[in-house]
């Protein structure tokens, strides 16, 4: 039996806030920024919701 996933919402201010929560459900994990502890906390399997961006993008 896998190991349920974790959503994570990165860098949300404003209502698109909302609209993720809509579609994903309630986050797990909630960063404010993009930042090391960030990449650090998503595993392999679990999901990275992004305000602007993707992984790709430079750390805070």
């Amino acid at each position: 039996m896998l190991p349920p996933r974790c959503v994570h919402y990165v860098g949300f201010k404003d209502d698109r806030f909302w609209n993720a929560f809509r579609i994903w459900g309630g986050p797990a994990m909630i960063h404010r920024r993009w930042d090391r502890i960030a990449k650090h906390d998503i595993g392999p399997d679990d999901v990275a919701i992004f305000a602007e961006g993707d992984e790709h993008q430079p750390l805070a």
